[in-house]
């Protein structure tokens, strides 16, 4: 990608923090402006190297950008990309990182003043810990980053984001923000709902015996609780239905449990041994 004069990332916590080391580190902007709401985040952003400037001003944060990112929980996307939009240069492009995408694009798409544009990103990068102190520079390296462009896009858009998300490291690949929505419901949100479940009904009693099985079963449950609280509703849709597939698939298990058929619940556990075998490590 050309070498950008001035970033601006709303809300650098650890995908925003992330993405300040990974610009910074790989010289590919000469600014980057962190805005946030918290003088505390911020200070640990410009502690750990994540940004050049700070404020909690976004009008001012955004004033001389040409690209800005923003990573705040995705119930505040729409907000922070219209004020965004009304105070950066004319023409910016500004896109997010929010894990939901249908509600967010059709809120934005071809719909922001001054000639600004709205493409969605997710990268598919993170970690059941929050905040800039946890950032990496290379934590969008060998990860897939989503984009989820419409009609509206413009295709010197599409490729400018492809090319920022690769600089950082990503294999970029595009969707649809309802296929996303759906893709993303299987593979994160369902997850994550079934590890704070499990988390949610384990015994205190037991906190003391809980081994690797558990620990690496629930470890996502330590995200954000209301970060989650937000993806779970705007996704609700494909959330339940993945929920429901779940259930459905427990329900197999129980059955096979309960009748002590050792074929069915074998064949049960090789196919879901097969399968994550097949995602690798």
């Amino acid at each position: 990608m050309r070498r950008l004069k001035n970033v601006a990332i709303v809300g650098v916590g650890l995908i925003g923090g992330s993405i300040g080391l990974a610009l910074r580190q790989r010289d590919l902007s000469d600014a980057v402006i962190g805005i946030g709401r918290r003088q505390a985040t911020l200070r640990t952003a410009r502690r750990v190297g994540a940004v050049t400037n700070t404020t909690v001003d976004l009008a001012k944060g955004v004033a001389d950008a040409e690209l800005v990112v923003v990573c705040t929980p995705v119930d505040r996307i729409v907000e922070h990309v219209r004020e965004a939009a009304a105070h950066c240069p004319e023409g910016t492009l500004i896109t997010d990182a929010g894990s939901t995408k249908r509600m967010i694009v059709e809120s934005l798409d071809g719909q922001l003043p001054r000639g600004c544009r709205f493409l969605g990103s997710h990268p598919l990068a993170g970690s059941e810990k929050a905040g800039a102190a946890h950032a990496s520079a290379e934590l969008f390296e060998g990860r897939i980053a989503i984009l989820t462009p419409t009609k509206n896009t413009h295709a010197e858009d599409f490729d400018a984001l492809e090319a920022f998300w690769s600089a950082l490291g990503s294999v970029v690949i595009q969707m649809p923000p309802e296929e996303h929505d759906r893709a993303l419901a299987a593979t994160s949100h369902l997850p994550h709902l079934v590890a704070a479940t499990l988390a949610g009904i384990l015994p205190e009693s037991c906190f003391r015996l809980a081994a690797a099985g558990v620990l690496d079963a629930t470890r996502i449950a330590s995200g954000d609780p209301g970060l989650w609280t937000q993806i779970f509703i705007q996704n609700r849709e494909n959330v339940l239905a993945s929920l429901g597939q779940y259930e459905r698939a427990l329900g197999a298990m129980r059955a096979a449990i309960v009748a002590g058929d050792r074929d069915a619940l074998q064949e049960l556990l090789t196919v879901a041994k097969k399968n994550r075998d097949a995602l690798g490590s």
